[in-house]
């Protein structure tokens, strides 16, 4: 996505949330058809399973009914809209696994490589992301899918942006020697 993108993006939800908690239900639905599959996406990586997903964007969705002006009083509402799904998404693992930590279930999923270079590519992407721990995986996935800033991403995982910049910086080095690794293995 392309930075006017992401304000216009931004703005949009910005003007939905002021329109929900104003008190027109209308800009819920709206609200879903635009954030709706990136919350999806975000939610699908962290709970491995779509249904999971879906189940943790509807009680997102059901939060932010519920309680429209937490949204459109949020210093960050994009921000703040992820860390309801992010919420959502754990607790929905904790009910299913308690003894599973984010740790231990996050994962990119993995595709077969394809006959293209790029595709080929991507897949070592994810699979060196997969290899990170998921603090730092998480933060890559906010920080180069959502587009989004250090202090945005310390917003959603409720960090500082000091330790976000942190993670993000050895995630960065990490995956470095790891796709050099993997691109060396691949071309043998």
């Amino acid at each position: 996505m392309q930075h006017d993108d992401l304000n216009e993006f931004a703005l949009r939800l910005t003007d939905l949330a002021n329109a929900l908690a104003g008190g027109d239900l209308t800009a819920l639905g709206a609200l879903f058809d635009l954030a709706g599959p990136r919350l999806q996406r975000y939610a699908q990586a962290l709970t491995r399973n779509r249904d999971d997903a879906e189940d943790a964007l509807q009680a997102a969705m059901v939060r932010v009914a519920q309680h429209p002006r937490k949204l459109a009083a949020a210093r960050m509402p994009w921000a703040y809209f992820l860390r309801i799904v992010r919420n959502e998404s754990l607790q929905i693992l904790q009910r299913q696994r308690p003894a599973v930590s984010l740790s231990t279930v996050f994962d990119l999923g993995r595709s077969d490589p394809r006959t293209s270079e790029r595709e080929e590519f991507a897949a070592l992407v994810r699979s060196a992301i997969h290899q990170l721990p998921a603090e730092q995986a998480e933060v890559v996935i906010l920080k180069q899918w959502e587009e989004m800033t250090f202090a945005e991403v310390a917003e959603v995982i409720g960090e500082s942006p000091n330790t976000i910049a942190s993670r993000y910086r050895y995630a960065l080095e990490k995956l470095s020697r790891s796709l050099e690794t993997l691109v060396e293995v691949s071309h043998d």
